[in-house]
């Protein structure tokens, strides 16, 4: 492991937690399906006594995904959300939390809905200006929890400003990397205490299943992590674990043409005569372009576009034919989502107009299909509009 990781990314992704098996060779991790494990006597195993406790695929997986991530644990859970539960594991009554306010809808669905009920507060700020974070940290604040770029609306956050910020105050952050992948973002290696993803996303990249992580640098972290997996059972399962270890291997391949293909389609979009608007942080006029360029390693994939209205948005999505509009994005093929009625319907219309979420607003996941084939699909969806 310790020369492996001296290798480069792809290699990584290729190999760490991924080594032959060690009974038969096989090259690819096997899928142990086994609720439990045959004991050897009273006390003694070969390292796994029930599966919610440890897999040996998915023990592979977090192998893999710390190396990706640069931490010194990774656990993985059930989906996203399910990641972002254990993460609220690290608090108890009484301490608070600061948020990016353009957060994915059900993060925030799920600490004002369900974790405040256990007496956990939570603050949102834009957190593009790092001073808003400076601003909203307060004594009982024990944590920091940013999506850069953010969801919808691709503003980003200074890691490495928040991250100074949050340890002069003895708080810790986390951020939720799940849009742009550790291929074209390193949070950890920025001062992230802890990175967040829904590995349904790039992480897997090929959208046939669920899965959260979250990749740590503490010792108490690895602790808390693996407590929780035991205690509320939350776990990723085998099979799934299998897929993500697959769709990891041509991560960096497969992120290499995302931010080819990205690109060239907010190029497009920002011609386009009927796209009033375009946010996608690779683009020059972007407030936060240069920041982007200095931490990224790209841009991704993903680009908001404005329509101008509930209409207009409709008829584009009616007549997508080889884009698909569905929910969730880091697939393949090229989503399409309506924020207002998809991600972000349960932040209600006074949130989405104050984050600028309109119902005329499109996010696009660009896939890795052919990029002629990708713009002319959405050139003629958009002359649909009229």
């Amino acid at each position: 492991m310790s020369e492996l990781k001296r290798q480069g990314f792809a290699t990584r992704a290729i190999h760490d937690g991924q080594a032959p098996d060690e009974l038969t060779g096989a090259v690819n991790v096997p899928i142990y399906l086994t609720s439990t494990y045959q004991q050897e006597e009273i006390g003694k195993n070969k390292g796994h006594e029930y599966a919610r406790l440890t897999n040996p695929t998915r023990d592979a997986l977090e192998v893999s995904l710390c190396s990706l991530e640069g931490g010194t644990s990774a656990h993985v859970f059930a989906s996203g959300m399910a990641s972002i539960t254990a993460l609220c594991t690290m608090m108890k009554s009484g301490d608070h939390v600061v948020c990016s306010d353009n957060v994915y809808g059900g993060t925030a669905r799920m600490f004002d809905n369900v974790m405040a009920k256990f007496g956990l507060g939570f603050t949102y700020v834009d957190t593009s200006v790092a001073e808003n974070v400076a601003a909203a940290i307060t004594p009982a604040t024990k944590l920091v929890h940013i999506e850069t770029p953010t969801n919808p609306m691709m503003a980003v956050t200074d890691i490495r400003a928040v991250a100074d910020i949050c340890h002069a105050r003895g708080v810790e952050l986390c951020v939720d990397n799940t849009f742009l992948s550790p291929y074209l973002q390193q949070p950890i290696a920025l001062g992230a205490d802890i990175v967040m993803h829904s590995t349904t996303k790039f992480l897997n990249g090929h959208s046939d299943g669920l899965g959260g992580v979250l990749v740590c640098t503490k010792p108490e972290h690895d602790e808390t992590f693996k407590y929780v997996q035991k205690c509320t059972g939350g776990i990723l399962s085998p099979f799934e674990s299998y897929l993500l270890l697959r769709g990891v291997k041509t991560l960096a391949i497969r992120m290499k043409q995302h931010d080819a293909n990205g690109r060239v389609v907010a190029d497009f979009l920002t011609r386009h005569k009927n796209v009033l608007k375009v946010f996608y942080p690779g683009l020059a006029d972007h407030p936060h372009h240069a920041l982007a360029t200095r931490q990224q390693s790209g841009f991704g994939s993903m680009i908001s576009l404005e329509t101008g209205s509930l209409a207009n948005a409709n008829k584009f999505a009616k007549n997508l034919k080889l884009a698909l509009l569905a929910e969730s994005l880091g697939g393949v093929e090229t989503l399409v989502c309506h924020p207002a009625s998809m991600t972000h319907a349960a932040v209600g219309a006074e949130g989405r107009a104050r984050l600028g979420i309109t119902d005329g607003l499109m996010r696009i996941s660009v896939g890795i299909e052919d990029v002629e084939d990708i713009v002319a699909d959405l050139a003629q969806a958009l002359d649909a509009i009229g």
